[in-house]
């Protein structure tokens, strides 16, 4: 694939995130996330909610790393992290992960009480 076809899928894919136009497709869209990207943290939500269903123990901060890999521009911005996986849950997607990863803690808890 040509820089030009490259471009061109990119803005492809930055339209379809707006005609979208929830909430996680605008994070994807301000984050500056690819399709690759984002399609790697939809693998990344499956396998931790496979994890939290067999009953592993899983932390925010291994789970923010994950991503970081992902998406290195974003390395280190917590916020990214728990707004695209709090946007999910909202949207009852991955619902599990959110609640096992940020359910706990204090900026959370009221959600679940």
């Amino acid at each position: 694939m040509n820089d030009l076809e490259r471009r061109i899928q990119m803005i492809e894919f930055r339209q379809e995130l707006l005609f979208q136009n929830d909430g996680f497709s605008r994070l994807v869209y301000e984050y500056d996330l690819t399709r690759e990207q984002r399609d790697k943290f939809y693998d990344l939500m499956e396998l931790y909610s496979k994890r939290i269903t067999d009953g592993e123990k899983v932390s925010h901060h291994s789970f923010e790393q994950e991503v970081y890999e992902i998406s290195p521009q974003n390395d280190n911005n917590y916020h990214f992290v728990e707004f695209i996986t709090k946007e999910l849950f909202e949207a009852g997607r991955w619902e599990i992960v959110f609640k096992a990863l940020y359910g706990k803690t204090p900026k959370y808890k009221n959600l679940f009480e």
